[in-house]
C-alpha cells in the first residue's frame, strides 16, 4: 500500500509555498516511518518531514523545487 508524502497545511501561518532544500534519503532507498527523509523551507523557517510509513521512497519533487501546502512529494510503497 502506497502512503503519500505530503507538505502539511498546518506547520505554518502566511507564506503557501516552501522549498524542498533537501532530501536526506535518495530515491528507492528503504526508509522506516518516523525517519527523517527530507528537509523544507519556508520564508523565515526550516522543517523537518518524516516518513510517513516503512518503505521505498519514491521521490515525486527533487531538492530545490518549489512546493505548496498539501502538495504530494513523494510516496512510500
Amino acid at each position: 500500500m502506497a502512503t503519500d508524502i505530503i507538505i502539511p497545511s498546518d506547520l505554518w501561518d502566511g507564506d503557501e509555498e516552501c522549498v524542498i532544500t533537501a532530501w536526506l534519503a535518495s530515491d528507492t532507498a528503504q526508509v522506516t516511518e518516523g525517519a527523517l527523509i527530507a528537509e523544507i523551507m519556508t520564508a523565515k523557517v526550516q522543517y523537518e518531514i518524516l516518513a510517513p510509513a516503512s518503505g521505498t521512497l519514491s521521490i515525486a519533487k527533487a531538492q530545490d523545487e518549489v512546493a505548496a501546502k498539501g502538495d504530494v512529494i513523494g510516496v512510500v510503497s
